[in-house]
């Protein structure tokens, strides 16, 4: 087999949170048009299109529009898994449909990552690789290179290299949904979300 159920089970699990997180839901229409449907103050159902809904919500200032709000982000790499970002299997379409954004990291910027920052004989990298390497030897006694427990001078390292190549960084990325739109979209979202008052919208019990 060239890939086995975990693929086809994380792409479900990814998608269920995605759909479920949010106060605002998604509904398909019998056009096959996507609805985000949400419910007001008085209980009452309203709907729009899923993105036009996604927009007034970010842009609004009101609790019943805000609680509960979640914006999804997903991100997917090839890895024999999920073909390309122009050719979607089964598993990707049902994570586009699920995310409010989805990103493809290209073979093209892992392959720069692992270039430039583990496979480098610069001594500027050298933690980095060395905890790369630690964690994938024969006789390896504890992973010092995952998402969960990092070496601290490794991650200090990644973390500068990653503020300063920003821009590069930033061309790594296919975005498959929403179509037409840009990371720099998603960072304006980001930054109005970020700049809500939200302990005065939403827990200020007055």
């Amino acid at each position: 087999m060239k890939k086995g159920p975990q693929t086809i089970e994380k792409a479900k699990q990814g998608a269920y949170v995605a759909r479920s997180v949010s106060s605002l839901q998604r509904i398909r229409m019998n056009n096959g048009e996507t609805f985000g449907i949400k419910f007001d103050e008085n209980q009452i159902i309203e709907t729009l299109p899923y993105y036009d809904f996604l927009r007034k919500i970010i842009k609004s200032d009101k609790k019943e529009d805000l609680a509960d709000f979640i914006l999804t982000v997903g991100i997917v790499s090839n890895h024999g898994n999920w073909f390309t970002e122009n050719d979607h299997n089964k598993e990707l379409k049902v994570l586009a449909k699920s995310y409010d954004w989805l990103f493809f990291l290209t073979d093209q910027g892992i392959t720069e990552f692992v270039k430039e920052v583990i496979l480098t004989k610069k001594n500027k990298y050298k933690p980095v690789r060395d905890a790369f390497l630690s964690s994938y030897k024969k006789d390896k006694k504890q992973n010092i290179f995952t998402k969960v427990l990092i070496d601290s001078s490794a991650d200090d390292l990644l973390t500068k290299f990653f503020i300063t190549n920003n821009e590069r960084i930033e061309n790594w990325f296919n975005i498959i949904t929403p179509r037409g739109r840009t990371l720099k979209d998603l960072e304006k979202e980001l930054n109005i979300l970020k700049n809500k008052e939200w302990e005065k919208l939403l827990y200020d019990s007055r």
